[in-house]
């Protein structure tokens, strides 16, 4: 458990809220001095927007959920704007799975034909974003579920994979966008009403159709649009890794185009990565990739000087 001066854990910082039994050792006094500590950085985010990429083990490990709803609630009520963008592939898989289809991906994107898009579409917006919705609303916020669809926020159009190592070839993935335009308004106007948006990554497009579109990449235009001091992406892994298994807490976007050249960063952390440098090069302040294994990641990276992953400098 992360400690700081004194040796005081930090993960209790929500224990003002809602006192737990293991907690009951540490002092009143002891609290506060948590509480203390995070002061300087609720200063400093007070009133700031934080978009925050919702997906890995945080979504599927019922303590950890109910982490990250507390977690959330906290800080809009520290007086931050949390707008949280969700993933679902193993909710995803696990439902393709029940009608005989298996998922495939090609550069860490999911293939969609007709079919899987429904999948898609049931999942994303029903099942999982409802999920978090009720986990933040019990957890004492006030969460909305949005998709791309409503105020016309997330516009697309099919998505033109070129391939990596050979940009003369292209991959068709079926009913995948990517985005056009993204238009705010519904996002902050919910937000300029207490409100938590919820947002499931589902775009359309000129012709009314429905396109998947990676949920990493939705975050990061966000974060963009949004002018957000933080993008924050929670995933299954420590942060970024180099060859040798390695956490590298710090990358820039040169290192990055090193990294994607020697094949260090592949698969599901492709456009994870090109996310996060594209906001950090839009003028988003700092973009960190985050454990979201570690029970209340989000309050350790936010209101801890210690940074937790990997963050991503446009130089």
């Amino acid at each position: 458990m992360r400690r700081v001066a004194g040796g005081f854990p930090l993960s209790p910082i929500i224990a003002m809220q809602d006192p737990m039994p293991e907690l009951a050792h540490i002092s009143s006094r002891d609290k506060a001095e948590i509480l203390s500590h995070a002061l300087p950085y609720i200063r400093k985010f007070h009133g700031k927007t934080l978009v925050i990429k919702y997906g890995g083990n945080a979504m599927t490990d019922p303590a950890l959920q109910q982490d990250f709803a507390e977690d959330v609630v906290l800080l809009k009520l520290v007086g931050m704007n949390p707008v949280v963008v969700h993933g679902g592939g193993p909710q995803i898989d696990e439902a393709l799975a029940k009608v005989g289809k298996k998922g495939t991906f090609i550069q860490g994107m999911r293939v969609t034909d007709a079919e899987t898009m429904e999948v898609v579409e049931w999942v994303l917006a029903g099942q999982v974003q409802q999920d978090i919705v009720g986990l933040i609303n019990v957890a004492g916020g006030k969460a909305v579920g949005l998709t791309g669809r409503d105020g016309g926020m997330i516009r697309a159009r099919k998505l033109r994979m070129r391939d990596r190592e050979n940009p003369q070839l292209e991959h068709d993935v079926g009913l995948v966008g990517e985005i056009e335009a993204i238009d705010p308004s519904v996002v902050k106007a919910l937000q300029d009403d207490q409100f938590i948006p919820v947002i499931s990554p589902l775009g359309f497009g000129a012709e009314n159709e429905n396109f998947n579109i990676n949920a990493d990449v939705v975050a990061g235009k966000l974060a963009e649009v949004l002018k957000a001091e933080k993008l924050l992406l929670l995933t299954n892994t420590p942060g970024v890794l180099n060859k040798a298994g390695e956490l590298l807490t710090n990358l820039t976007a040169r290192e990055i185009d090193e990294m994607f050249a020697d094949g260090s960063i592949s698969g599901g952390m492709l456009p994870k990565i090109a996310s996060a440098l594209d906001a950090a090069r839009s003028g988003v302040n700092s973009v960190h990739i985050i454990d979201g294994r570690i029970p209340h990641a989000l309050l350790l990276e936010v209101l801890t000087e210690q940074a937790y992953g990997t963050m991503i400098r446009s130089h």
